[in-house]
């Protein structure tokens, strides 16, 4: 519906509009609603909402000078619209507008004001420096259904424990498959949450999720794994990533998070004569983290193995580069088999280079072994095909 802007108006991102919506739907407990400044502060000293973690202040600052115009407009008890794509996304009634330090803000998430940092420009850009607290009714809210279905997914197969596995799987590489494999020995059901980012960038959601599936429906037992969307704001981004990851976990029903040794927000820091991470300011959120081995491929050992149990160092050792796996695959390369599954290589290959070849059957026919028959084939039939004669050993 659009509006028809009786009221003053606000208009937000599909990030802000998502984010909006995780909280009215219980996802970001303990916060609960838009903070006002006295909420905001209390957050900013303790790092908890009612006794429980959360990072910084949940709160709504549109950039713009439209906006910031708005803002400075408002009274205690106005109701206005906010705006998203053009649409009518919510009414709000204003509780207290105030003053914030953006540059506080992208420290407060980020960790960090530094302009080179991936995201804090994107995100300074978009964050203004008047926030508006209220309650606020959502125009056409979306039907959250996942947490229905991971209801529905625990009781088919009585999972004793539910595991969360936080993935952007771009593109799903054999270490996310051994992690996988990893995290389903010592659970009842692993919800992998599949990051959707706002800013499409590389392989599509659509593309990693059918590389996704086809892995789980061919290679795994079935149902014992179950593909959760997640609208990957920047709230996401910062060095809280795991905290933030490990709330919206629990709010979906699961009582275990699985993270990579490598994840970007698993930083160490040093305190009251110890060690310790992120994971240790979680406090009042029932769950349980674990921290899983790092897999790399071993020419020495000649298989996927972990780096705790490998001895034969660094320099023998392949490591899992998403960004330099993918690099391949857009510049039309298929990368070998002990980084990714040849059949995701073909379906990828094909998705990103689609018609790249001019007379596909003469090239079919002329390079790879057939069986006499005429049959039309695909682009991913041909580069499969063509990854059998990579592999073959004789004459190497």
């Amino acid at each position: 519906m659009t509006s028809s802007r009786k009221n003053k108006t606000l208009f937000i991102d599909a990030e802000a509009a998502s984010a909006l919506e995780m909280l009215k739907n219980g996802l970001l407990k303990p916060a609960t609603k838009l903070m006002n400044s006295k909420e905001s502060e209390e957050v900013l000293k303790t790092g908890l909402i009612n006794g429980q973690t959360f990072p910084f202040p949940f709160i709504l600052a549109p950039s713009g000078k439209m906006n910031h115009d708005v803002l400075k407009s408002l009274e205690v008890g106005e109701e206005i619209t906010l705006i998203s794509d053009k649409v009518e996304f919510a009414k709000m009634i204003v509780e207290e507008v105030f003053e914030i330090d953006p540059k506080d803000r992208i420290r407060q998430i980020y960790g960090t004001d530094d302009a080179s940092h991936p995201g804090v420009q994107a995100t300074y850009n978009r964050i203004g420096s008047l926030a508006i607290s209220g309650d606020f009714t959502i125009s056409n809210p979306k039907q959250f259904q996942c947490k229905k279905m991971i209801e529905d997914a625990k009781e088919r197969v009585n999972a004793k424990h539910t595991t969360a596995l936080m993935m952007a799987a771009n593109p799903l590489h054999r270490g996310h498959e051994r992690l996988i494999r990893q995290t389903l020995e010592n659970t009842g059901l692993l919800i992998i949450f599949l990051l959707k980012p706002y800013t499409e960038s590389n392989l599509s959601y659509d593309i990693r999720k059918e590389s996704l599936e086809y892995f789980i429906n061919n290679f795994l037992t079935k149902n014992e794994v179950l593909i959760v969307p997640l609208e990957n704001s920047y709230i996401f981004a910062g060095y809280n990533e795991i905290i933030l990851d490990a709330i919206v976990s629990k709010n979906y029903g699961c009582d275990r998070l699985t993270v990579g040794l490598n994840h970007a927000g698993l930083g160490m820091f040093y305190d009251s004569n110890s060690n310790k991470s992120i994971i240790d300011k979680v406090i009042g959120i029932d769950i349980e983290i674990t921290v899983a081995s790092q897999y790399v491929y071993c020419d020495k050992c000649t298989t996927l193995v972990s780096k705790n149990t490998c001895p034969h160092g660094q320099h023998h050792q392949i490591s899992f580069h998403s960004d330099s796996i993918l690099e391949l695959l857009e510049l039309g390369i298929l990368p070998p088999t002990i980084l990714i599954r040849k059949e995701l290589s073909a379906q990828i290959l094909s998705k990103l280079h689609p018609n790249r070849f001019k007379n596909l059957e003469k090239l079919y026919y002329d390079l790879l072994p057939i069986e006499g028959l005429l049959e039309e084939h695909t682009e991913k039939d041909f580069y499969l095909e063509l990854m059998k004669l990579y592999q073959t050993t004789s004459l190497t």
